[in-house]
């Protein structure tokens, strides 16, 4: 196709999860004409998150019949395995979904929206001219030029518009590791989160129920791992009955690997150029979840980019005015990191043990119950870093960064 005629767009998107589909669907909706185009030759394969939705996203979504389980609660566990319970059953805190439903769903809405799809096609090419961006795609009809007035990445943590643009990278990438398993035997409604060096060093990991399956993963970042595999680290979770017996009848349908970025990176926005959700480092440090603050992330941002788009103006210091809308968001990002090294990645499996020793503490239970949300922890966070006397003097530095950062 490399000979025929050029075609035009408003917005190239690469990447057709489930930020990238959402991206092109609000787009549409305001009046720009949108081309997404995916490397995979299907949607929602491969996935490399735990696949939880929180519910302001799910009602942004409106796609409840993707929802495997919904999860009101957890268990909490010591790298010795005292457990902490919390939640209430009448208040959901997430989903758990059916990623690859999920994801098919939101592009279909992206493409009854106006998007038009493009799968098995990558971008090798793109180049910032002073009215549009020229980007050549390698797709199973061969060769094909496009221009746009504008090109957003939501390729995922190995972005290739981010490398392409050389926008940055992300303030810390964490490795994951998951399997999808039968046989765990887990509390109705409840995920199981596990912590201790020798299992998630400086993270967590967690068995979170799907329907049938229940998917069992770990997190860390590489300098913390000494050296051994996240697969090894997954293995020992396994084994450690003093953890958890449920993990016994354990039998591995699938598995899953990659990499989670997280904190906005330097250029998230540069002439004609935006990034979005993890190829942006849009993910939460706490967590690690990416799909609820990519939706807020757009939502924040095509406001501003659609309305520059109609007199084609996007460059440089445009672009730079509509970055500066991440700022609060980046910031709250740096707040959580904080809180996260604070409770987690700083501690000790001793001093684990005695945070664990003051969340069982009736009165702090329901301190959690009352102000914990997955979604945003810094409320509780602070509340517990200045009416619990222990959680002062175990959290030093990191506190104050939570505090006053």
């Amino acid at each position: 196709m490399g000979d025929h005629m050029v075609r035009e767009f408003d917005v190239v998107v690469v990447g057709a999860g489930p930020i990238g589909g959402y991206l092109s669907r609000r787009f549409n909706e305001h009046g720009n004409s949108v081309l997404l185009i995916e490397e995979h030759d299907q949607l929602g394969r491969p996935f490399q998150c735990a696949g939880l939705v929180n519910p302001a996203s799910m009602k942004t979504i409106g796609l409840e019949d993707t929802i495997l389980t919904t999860i009101w609660g957890a268990n909490i566990h010591s790298p010795t395995g005292t457990r902490v319970t919390i939640g209430d059953p009448s208040v959901p805190r997430t989903f758990s979904v059916c990623r690859k439903l999920f994801d098919e769903a939101v592009v279909i809405q992206s493409i009854a929206s106006g998007t038009e799809l493009l799968l098995s096609s990558k971008p090798y090419s793109a180049t910032v001219n002073q009215e549009f961006v020229q980007v050549k795609i390698d797709g199973p009809n061969g060769d094909e030029t496009v221009h746009c007035k504008l090109l957003c990445g939501a390729d995922g943590a190995h972005s290739w518009v981010r490398r392409n643009f050389r926008m940055g990278n992300p303030r810390e990438t964490m490795i994951g590791f998951q399997i999808e398993v039968t046989g765990y035997k887990g509390d109705s409604g409840m995920l199981d989160m596990y912590t201790g060096k020798n299992i998630s060093p400086g993270f967590f990991s967690w068995a979170i129920p799907t329907g049938d399956t229940t998917r069992v993963g770990t997190w860390t970042k590489t300098e913390l791992m000494n050296g051994l595999s996240s697969e090894q680290y997954l293995d020992r979770l396994l084994q450690d009955q003093q953890i958890n017996s449920r993990f016994e009848l354990c039998s591995e349908v699938a598995r899953f690997c990659g990499p989670v970025p997280s904190g906005i990176i330097r250029k998230p926005l540069i002439e004609r150029v935006a990034l979005f959700g993890d190829s942006a480092g849009v993910c939460k440090p706490t967590t690690g979840g990416g799909i609820g603050p990519g939706f807020q992330q757009v939502d924040l941002l095509v406001p501003r980019l659609s309305k520059c788009m109609e007199n084609n103006e996007l460059s440089r210091g445009t672009m730079n005015s509509i970055s500066s809308s991440l700022k609060e968001m980046a910031r709250n990002q740096r707040k959580k990191r904080a809180l996260r090294d604070a409770f987690l990645t700083e501690m000790s499996d001793i001093e684990l043990e005695r945070i664990f020793d003051v969340w069982a503490r009736p009165e702090v239970t329901d301190l959690i119950n009352e102000f914990g949300d997955i979604e945003n922890p810094i409320p509780l966070g602070i509340k517990m870093l200045r009416e619990v006397p222990e959680f002062r003097r175990l959290a030093g530095r990191a506190a104050k960064a939570v505090l006053w950062g």
